[in-house]
């Protein structure tokens, strides 16, 4: 992470505590549209009334959501934001009020689209790429998708923007898949950084028989963070979750922390599930009982390593502890 974003991050955490806040925003999940252009076959997103899939959120929503939280950070995802009309004018307004901003995307609008963005150190555009070309390609259902991001993001990268990217992965995947497409995002497309997280099973989701089991995970990512490989990587995680990912260390869910607000409201409790909405962000946090989920306590949560719930608790933990503090840093050195 930028060190401009890192000392960002950092006051705000420690206002957090200095306010004795025990339930926060780090980052908002903003779904500002749930459209996609394709049809993958992991995500259960666009299993949405044809209504609804029609729908986008009118820019004020927006910006009200993002001030109700206070969050410094906004993932816009969807659906496939790009496709919402005023998705610059959003992303202007958010850059303006000094919050960074993650614009997911698949990149195949990215080519015509790019030309309503100006760069900024607090935008960045977060391509989904989910392996090489072949098993990317597979994973979106669609040919020639991986070569098109693949072109998007070099453009994206010679106009001045930073481009990041977020890479899925399911028990079809080994070590070595991990090791190669990594590899690639970071020493040939040398993109800023990249983020990963073994897939969450969404439940409309068409491809019901690849998502990964928590043995699965742990052994997957183990044997693909062997020999200091990890270290090598420009991964966008701190240390803690990383180890999370291995079995090293486990984490309770703190999804609080990365709120998701959509056309339907504040969903909850999380970006993943979906067991009803609140109109405002403090019903959120009043309203859900967030101790009735988690690993053990809801079998929905049962095989979840996702990073929208473990990362918040990794990042909180190593600003209590010294040792931990002292790991996130030589990590960055």
């Amino acid at each position: 992470m930028p060190l401009r974003q890192s000392m960002r991050i950092g006051r705000y955490l420690v206002g957090q505590k200095l306010r004795r806040r025990k339930k926060f925003a780090l980052l908002l999940e903003l779904e500002p549209l749930f459209a996609c252009n394709l049809k993958c076959a992991g995500c259960g997103k666009i299993q949405q009334p044809a209504n609804l899939l029609k729908r986008r959120m009118p820019v004020e929503d927006a910006l009200a959501a993002v001030e109700e939280c206070g969050a410094p950070m906004v993932s816009i995802a969807g659906g496939e934001p790009l496709m919402h009309p005023e998705i610059d004018t959003i992303v202007a307004e958010l850059v303006k009020r000094k919050k960074y901003v993650f614009l997911c995307t698949n990149a195949v609008l990215l080519p015509k689209k790019i030309e309503k963005f100006t760069p900024s150190p607090y935008l960045a555009f977060a391509v989904h790429i989910d392996g090489l070309k072949d098993r990317h390609d597979a994973s979106v259902c669609k040919d020639g998708v991986f070569d098109q991001a693949v072109a998007a993001v070099r453009d994206a990268q010679s106009r001045g923007f930073r481009v990041t990217t977020n890479t899925t992965f399911f028990n079809t995947d080994t070590p070595q898949t991990v090791i190669e497409v990594l590899d690639y995002l970071n020493d040939e497309l040398k993109v800023s950084e990249m983020m990963l997280s073994p897939a969450y099973a969404y439940e409309k989701a068409p491809d019901q028989e690849h998502f990964l089991g928590v043995a699965e995970t742990r052994e997957l990512f183990r044997k693909a963070f062997a020999d200091g490989r990890r270290k090598r990587w420009r991964l966008n995680h701190s240390p803690v979750f990383l180890d999370f990912l291995e079995g090293k260390v486990d984490l309770p869910c703190t999804a609080w922390a990365i709120p998701s607000y959509s056309l339907l409201g504040w969903q909850k409790p999380c970006y993943l599930m979906a067991d009803g909405y609140t109109k405002t962000y403090q019903e959120l946090i009043d309203e859900t009982d967030w101790d009735s989920y988690g690993r053990g306590r809801d079998e929905r949560c049962a095989n979840c390593m996702a990073h929208c719930g473990h990362e918040p608790t990794a990042v909180l933990a190593t600003m209590k502890s010294l040792k931990d503090s002292l790991h996130a840093l030589r990590s960055t050195t």
